[in-house]
């Protein structure tokens, strides 16, 4: 009931690893994919401190305008960071750069009449 074949030998797998590292060597890389990983990490950079720019510029001038220092500047760094964090989040899970958009071939929802869009699309 064993297989009596003898196992390979390490000469063998010694030889395909040194074929796979050759062949892994002379393969050069596309140079449009080398930047992409530093490229999707600017954009997220970039999203979360435009972000809290424009949130902390809007609380600091209704501050301005209104007398109420500091309040409105919390309110809306927090604001901002809390969009800021919703744009990576978005961009990080392929949902595109606007609200609401899928990507293709998912399903639209649960079809438990949440959505009246939905609903009208069924009706025709």
């Amino acid at each position: 009931m064993q297989d009596d074949s003898p196992p390979p030998s390490l000469e063998q797998l010694d030889e395909k690893l040194r074929a796979a590292k050759a062949k892994r060597r002379s393969a050069e890389p596309d140079p449009r994919e080398r930047g992409q990983g530093l490229a999707f990490a600017m954009r997220i950079g970039v999203e979360i401190v435009a972000a809290l720019i424009v949130g902390v510029a809007i609380g600091y001038f209704l501050d301005q305008w209104l007398g109420t220092k500091p309040w409105f500047l919390l309110l809306f760094f927090v604001l901002g960071a809390a969009a800021g964090f919703m744009n990576v989040f978005r961009i990080v899970g392929g949902l595109g750069g606007q609200v609401g958009y899928r990507k293709k071939g998912e399903p639209t929802g649960s079809g438990d009449g949440q959505n009246p869009a939905e609903e009208r699309d069924k009706d025709g």
